[in-house]
C-alpha cells in the first residue's frame, strides 16, 4: 500500500479532477480519498442541508411581517371526476 498526499483545487464546477500517476499497469486498485480542506479554506455562505445557505432561514424568517402575502383567488379547477380510474 502507498500512501500519496497532494493539493488540488476545486473550480467553480465543485468537481474535484486528479490525475496521479502511480507507475503501475494492469493492476485492479482499491482508492481511499480523505477530502481536508486546507488551513486557509473559507468559504462563506457555506451550503447546509439541501443546498440552503448558513443561516437563510434566520435571516429571512419574518421578513414579510409588515406586508402580508394575500391569496384573492384560488382560481378555477377543472372537474377532475371524470378522470378516475374505475
Amino acid at each position: 500500500m502507498e500512501t500519496i498526499t497532494l493539493s488540488s483545487h476545486v473550480g467553480e464546477d465543485g468537481i474535484l479532477h486528479l490525475d496521479i500517476p502511480v507507475n503501475i499497469v494492469n493492476v485492479d486498485l482499491t482508492i481511499t480519498i480523505i477530502l481536508k480542506p486546507s488551513d486557509n479554506f473559507q468559504q462563506e455562505n457555506k451550503p447546509k442541508g439541501k443546498g440552503w445557505p448558513a443561516n437563510f432561514f434566520e435571516e429571512t424568517s419574518g421578513c414579510l411581517k409588515d406586508t402580508p402575502l394575500t391569496i384573492d383567488s384560488e382560481g378555477v379547477f377543472d372537474d377532475l371526476e371524470e378522470f378516475k380510474l374505475s
